[in-house]
């Protein structure tokens, strides 16, 4: 039998963290998660989706508890105060999920702290959320991250050694390198929570071809690949399953006592791109534990931050 949200065990007592849980597929697991009984921060940048998102989850749940944080992933300072906030409350985190991001922009654009701006709002954002927020996950033994990844994250072209796209800025290729390094940090994180102690599982998963926000403004890419997507958009996207079905790999990793940290969970049909949730294909370039380590290295210089 597929496993669904009927699946989901009682939140009850739980703290969930949803980053970019105003929309798409980051309000679908706050609105879950929500009704499993969790309380749930919904993190985003604006403020009057935020609003609306919480008034749309109260109204589907009256007795839920959520609230609303401003993050703004691109700005380091943003991560921070965030940070501050929850850590000034001094609830344990059970659960953080690293959902938000954006699509393969036209043009190579700067963030304010002078990072590729896919690169710092899919991962390097998330990276020094979930460092500054260690403390908070490891007062609750068993904590889960989980990082939401991509199809993308299967490219060929993805080049690590060049985190900023400055050589070269090919839209999709950028967004597929942020998407595997958000898999690589999840094994990373799992390795070394295991190897301190920290007692925190750390997954990822991805959630096919969605049909969300972010697909159907996208993606931006240059040249065939963006003639293509223009002229095939109308045929494919209403065969791809809505956000409320494709979110269920990343329930399960968030909540499934089958789950287990270091994994890569998705849909399991015809190349991923929808189906029963379960095991997904691990990109191979994600089971470099040299090239993760060096990853995790530079994003600890690059964000300021450190999980020590």
């Amino acid at each position: 039998m597929a496993w669904t949200t009927v699946n989901i065990p009682s939140q009850s007592g739980r703290l969930a963290v949803v980053t970019g849980a105003t929309g798409g597929l980051g309000y679908e697991e706050a609105l879950a998660l929500a009704a499993a009984g969790a309380e749930v921060v919904l993190a985003g940048r604006n403020e009057h989706k935020g609003a609306d998102a919480l008034a749309r989850l109260r109204a589907a749940h009256p007795g839920a508890t959520v609230r609303f944080e401003q993050l703004d992933l691109a700005s380091l300072d943003s991560v921070a105060a965030c940070a501050q906030r929850l850590l000034a409350a001094g609830q344990g985190i059970d659960l953080l999920v690293n959902n938000a991001g954006i699509m393969a922009p036209t043009q190579r654009q700067l963030t304010v702290d002078g990072f590729e701006l896919q690169f710092a709002t899919n991962y390097l954002g998330h990276f020094a959320l979930t460092a500054q927020l260690l403390p908070l996950l490891r007062r609750v033994p068993g904590a889960r991250v989980v990082n939401v990844s991509s199809l993308a994250a299967n490219l060929d072209s993805i080049d690590l050694t060049d985190l900023q796209s400055e050589r070269s800025y090919v839209p999709f290729q950028t967004y597929g390198m942020t998407k595997l390094a958000l898999v690589m940090f999840a094994l990373e994180l799992q390795r070394r929570s295991e190897a301190a102690g920290w007692e925190i599982d750390a997954m990822a998963a991805h959630p096919g071809y969605a049909r969300t926000d972010i697909i159907g403004n996208g993606p931006a890419a240059r040249g065939i690949r963006g003639a293509l997507w223009r002229i095939t958009k109308p045929f494919l996207l209403p065969f791809s399953p809505p956000a409320e079905l494709a979110v269920l790999p990343i329930l399960f990793a968030a909540t499934s006592p089958d789950a287990q940290g270091g994994e890569f969970y998705g849909p399991t049909g015809w190349r991923e791109l929808k189906g029963p949730t379960g095991t997904a294909t691990m990109p191979a370039r994600a089971l470099d534990d040299s090239a993760a380590a060096g990853l995790w290295e530079t994003s600890e210089r690059l964000a300021g931050v450190s999980f020590a």
